[in-house]
């Protein structure tokens, strides 16, 4: 066995960067990504509607319920005391025939689920038309 000793020679010291790897990786990474695209953007085919947004129809029948950041209720400006009235008025309102609109106006402090648990006290009165009154974007 010998080694090679060089006496008084000093070797250069090799400062650049091996991008050999970095490379490699970054070609590995774009063909998976160049594979998992297409089945990530791939759905279902279907068609969609197509929907215009028009200005809600007040008319003297449809019913405005706001609610209150605290989760008070108000219907048509008079509050409600609590929510067996208010289940009872809903009950009163789901008989008449043609059935009249319920548009809900929720805080935008609130939380969802004042407006929510509304949303299911309307469903569970058989009211079948709900609506919400917000602000347009401009």
């Amino acid at each position: 066995m010998g080694m090679n000793i060089s006496a008084g020679e000093e070797e250069e010291l090799n400062s650049t960067i091996n991008t050999t790897p970095l490379v490699d990786v970054m070609l590995v990474m774009l063909i998976i990504f160049l594979i998992t695209i297409p089945v990530v953007i791939k759905t279902v085919q279907i068609d969609l509607p197509n929907v215009s947004n028009t200005p809600t129809q007040t008319k003297p029948e449809n019913i405005v319920i706001a609610v209150t950041k605290d989760g008070e209720y108000y219907w048509n400006d008079a509050r409600i005391a609590d929510k067996a009235t208010l289940l009872a008025k809903l009950k009163e309102v789901s008989v008449i025939r043609p059935q009249p609109e319920v548009h809900i106006r929720g805080d935008l402090a609130g939380r969802y689920e004042h407006v929510g648990r509304l949303v299911l006290y309307c469903q569970r009165s058989g009211i079948s038309k709900i609506g919400f009154i917000t602000i347009p974007v401009r």
